[in-house]
């Protein structure tokens, strides 16, 4: 009957083994249906977060590209009501040739709104042209 009872201790222990083996295991897998949670979550944050960069920087690109081409038609706006020296000016609506206004001859220049692109006469009788006369 010893090797019986040593047999049976033997099977004892493995028994109890074999049970603390499949709590371990047990508790492991609940730590990883946790830890699958956990990280769907923090997937689930970093898409959100990639998305949103994402976003921004198209709205950045779309913002300045507005702002470029709006800026390009303020310069081209502002380049096209700039007088080309040389040009004719022609007399504004409304204003007859010659009634003081500045917009028709003038009686003393006989030239159409030369002041406005020569600037001012001045004493010597040229513009701000540097003495170079018409």
């Amino acid at each position: 009957m010893s090797e019986g009872c040593a047999m049976a201790s033997v099977r004892g222990m493995l028994e109890e083994r074999e049970t603390a083996a499949r709590v371990r295991v047990e508790g492991l897998r609940e730590e990883v249906a946790r830890l699958a949670e956990v990280l769907e979550a923090a997937e689930i944050e970093l898409d959100r977060r990639v998305i949103a960069r994402e976003e921004l920087v198209e709205a950045l690109a779309a913002s300045v590209a507005e702002t470029t081409a709006g800026t390009e038609a303020e310069e081209k706006a502002v380049l096209s009501l700039a007088p080309v020296p040389g040009s004719t000016v022609p007399p504004l609506a409304g204003r007859a040739a010659g009634d003081g206004s500045g917009a028709g001859p003038s009686a003393h220049s006989g030239r159409a709104g030369t002041a406005a692109i020569h600037g001012p006469r001045t004493a010597s009788g040229q513009g701000d042209r540097g003495g170079a006369g018409p």
